[in-house]
């Protein structure tokens, strides 16, 4: 059954279906204008977005603020457990009845797999999930998706029939869980799965995307698995996943990619993509900076795309959608990004 957007918790990849992603998509594409302020909406004017992060975290957290702030709402934060009442032993649920008293909506980001659902189980107003531990990451699969999608629209293709390896650290990396989960509502779809042994892909996620009917290769060797695919979607090594950073230094680096692995082993157009932050240090540098200046580098174009796909969740959550252009004015002050 469709999901719902009025009113409901963003929690899994698996409350969607085809037909909600399109409506999502279809709704982002409109939010285009207001996310690079060509045009400015008020339409939640006067809602409170609470954004609860008890996880580090750059982009998503800021991105969630400022899509809720270009929709006219505004926006509260708690950032780190450290300085929530959690560290009194304060319960999920208590601090969700506390908190989704002073909110419309609630954006957390939670070290422990599940947790976020826990929270939203008491919760009185909907909740999306930013990340829980290890498990998902629905809104960065959603954005990663609408990236893919754009990146193959330009390319005169569909993501039926996508070809895609995603690279390092499969086990930790919840972007990859999620996307895994969403490639499985399209058909014929090709994944080809690079990572260390120890840090594969976990198998129900390998399960799935085969039950869906896709072709599934499992390798520990980079170069011939980016030689034919469209997407190239690098992870980092999730160090934080990890007892200590020896453990994870173990693994770092081993599956570099530079402009001239691209040139040898990529077809001229294969998209790379990262959910971010790439870890730049020497040691790792799993996309170094001399791809910055290659065409199919989608890295900032996919946080750009973040931006709008969460103003389209926003906007259907609290039914909204419809009456974004109703609100619209023109933008009188100078914007950089059009100069």
């Amino acid at each position: 059954m469709p999901v719902q957007f009025k009113g409901s918790h963003i929690l899994s990849i698996d409350q969607f279906q085809r037909e909600d992603i399109e409506i999502l998509f279809r709704t982002a594409d409109r939010m285009e204008p207001y996310a690079q302020r060509r045009k400015m909406t008020r339409v939640l004017e006067g809602a409170i977005l609470g954004n609860m992060f008890f996880e580090a975290s750059t982009r998503t957290r800021i991105s969630f603020g400022s899509a809720f702030n270009l929709l006219g709402g505004e926006v509260r934060e708690s950032v780190g457990a450290e300085s929530s009442s959690l560290v009194k032993g304060e319960s999920l649920q208590d601090t969700a009845r506390v908190l989704s008293g002073y909110s419309d909506l609630i954006c957390m980001r939670h070290p422990q797999s599940g947790s976020v659902a826990e929270f939203a189980s008491a919760s009185r107003v909907p909740v999306i999930n930013g990340g829980d531990g290890s498990n998902e990451h629905p809104s960065q699969a959603l954005l990663d998706l609408y990236t893919i999608e754009r990146e193959m629209v330009a390319r005169g293709r569909a993501i039926d029939g996508l070809r895609i390896a995603m690279i390092g650290d499969l086990k930790y990396g919840r972007t990859v869980h999620s996307l895994c989960r969403l490639l499985c509502l399209y058909d014929n779809v090709r994944v080809v799965l690079v990572s260390p042994r120890e840090l594969a892909m976990p198998e129900d996620y390998v399960e799935a995307l085969r039950e869906a009917g896709h072709s599934v290769l499992v390798t520990d060797r980079l170069e011939e698995s980016i030689a034919h695919v469209d997407i190239v979607y690098s992870t980092r090594i999730q160090e934080e996943r990890f007892q200590d950073r020896q453990q994870a230094d173990l693994y770092r680096g081993r599956f570099r990619l530079n402009q001239s692995i691209y040139t040898r082993h990529c077809e001229p157009n294969t998209v790379i993509m990262h959910p971010l932050p790439r870890d730049s240090r020497a040691e790792a540098n799993e996309l170094d900076r001399d791809l910055d200046a290659n065409p199919n580098l989608a890295i900032f174009r996919q946080t750009d795309n973040g931006l709008i796909v969460r103003m389209a969740l926003f906007a259907l959550i609290l039914d909204v959608a419809d009456q974004v252009d109703r609100h619209a004015r023109p933008v009188h002050w100078f914007n950089p990004r059009l100069a």
